[in-house]
């Protein structure tokens, strides 16, 4: 995933760059600095997890434990705000893995 993509995840999910950090568990200067492909002049890589955390939200996943998988709906992040122009909180419901049929889509990142 490059720099680029990695942008145009964020604005297509409808995510603040504080939100994106808070759903991947990074801080928002690692969003800065994945979104721009370098800090301090030397390029970064986007990690393996990050890629493959990205695509678990595309489908709707915000969380795992190992038994329990925990939905998260995008449309939450869009065009949603409050009184001030800030973005409502993510809604969560878990559900049994067993309840989730897995995507048959196993393309790439």
């Amino acid at each position: 995933m490059s720099a680029q993509q990695f942008r145009a995840w964020r604005k297509e999910m409808g995510l603040k760059q504080k939100d994106a950090a808070d759903l991947l568990g990074l801080k928002k200067r690692m969003i800065q600095y994945y979104e721009k492909g370098n800090r301090d002049g030397k390029a970064v890589t986007i990690p393996k997890s990050v890629r493959l955390a990205c695509y678990a939200l595309t489908i709707g996943i915000s969380d795992f434990d190992g038994t329990t998988v925990s939905k998260f709906d995008p449309a939450i992040f869009k065009d949603k705000t409050d009184d001030q122009g800030e973005e409502q909180g993510v809604e969560q419901q878990p559900f049994s893995q067993e309840d989730e049929t897995p995507p048959s889509d196993q393309g790439a990142l």
